[in-house]
């Protein structure tokens, strides 16, 4: 991949952070998982053509600025997910509790 491929591919996922998080601004969880799939894809990407080499000058800077970025959405998505996490993982805990006192309590005919 040339420079400005891995550029572009930045920025994709810069585009795909910023659709992420309005997804868990409007508790679109669905959605989240879609567009974290497809973000994961092009970080796989990134992982597997990026050259050893560093770029250097404006190309090096840009993309520090698109990682901050992509650092930022991914912390404020973190944000608004943890506690959808917390309230799903007591609901699922709740409901296996349930079943263990219903078995244990239920009657043997």
């Amino acid at each position: 991949m040339n420079s400005q491929e891995i550029i572009s591919l930045y920025e994709a996922v810069s585009d795909i952070t910023d659709k992420m998080l309005a997804a868990a601004r409007v508790g679109d969880w669905d959605r989240l998982v879609q567009l974290e799939e497809h973000c994961a894809s092009h970080v796989q990407t990134l992982r597997d053509g990026e050259p050893p080499e560093p770029l250097t000058g404006g190309l090096r800077e840009r993309k520090v600025q698109i990682i901050h970025k992509i650092l930022a959405d991914d912390r404020e998505i973190r944000n608004l997910t943890e506690p959808w996490m917390a309230q799903l993982s007591a609901l699922m805990q709740n409901a296996g509790t349930e079943r263990k006192l219903s078995s244990a309590y239920r009657p043997n005919f």
